[in-house]
């Protein structure tokens, strides 16, 4: 990948829905060999599909929790279930296996506080295997972006 497949990622990350036309003229190519160049970005995996932003509050669930989520044992089984089980969660945005205290981080979105409470009754504790859990709640967004930065 060269500085011009970057900038045609950026651009995308920006505007999804820009035309190749657009497209094209933001990143100084001719449509023919940016449109080349973007479908074999697609084919080689590195942009891996498109989709809107939403605003959750005006979805239906403006809180976010960050769940720090602890396994009691490390086995492979126990590791392979869990992570099954959490990719079937709807609740649960993104999950990420952690170093330091936490083995996870999930981010989560829920309608409110009882809802929450839900997940965590109907959802977490069911799955076992977790050894604690430590949840902090979203209450402003300073920055949120999902446009890489720029590499040297």
């Amino acid at each position: 990948m060269d500085r011009k497949d970057q900038q045609i990622i950026r651009a995308l990350q920006r505007n999804g829905r820009m035309t190749n036309q657009d497209l094209a003229a933001e990143v100084n190519l001719s449509p023919s060999p940016c449109l080349r160049r973007l479908k074999l970005l697609e084919q080689y995996g590195i942009i891996t599909g498109y989709s809107a932003n939403i605003d959750a509050e005006a979805y239906g669930l403006p809180v976010t929790v960050f769940v720090h989520v602890k396994l009691e044992s490390h086995t492979e089984a126990t590791v392979k279930k869990f992570e099954a089980a959490i990719a079937r969660i709807d609740q649960i945005l993104e999950c990420f296996v952690m170093t330091g205290s936490s083995d996870y981080l999930l981010r989560v979105v829920v309608a409110d506080l009882s809802d929450y409470e839900k997940f965590v009754r109907r959802k977490l504790h069911p799955l076992g295997g977790i050894a604690s859990m430590d949840s902090s709640f979203v209450y402003g967004v300073v920055k949120k972006t999902n446009v890489f930065p720029v590499t040297e």
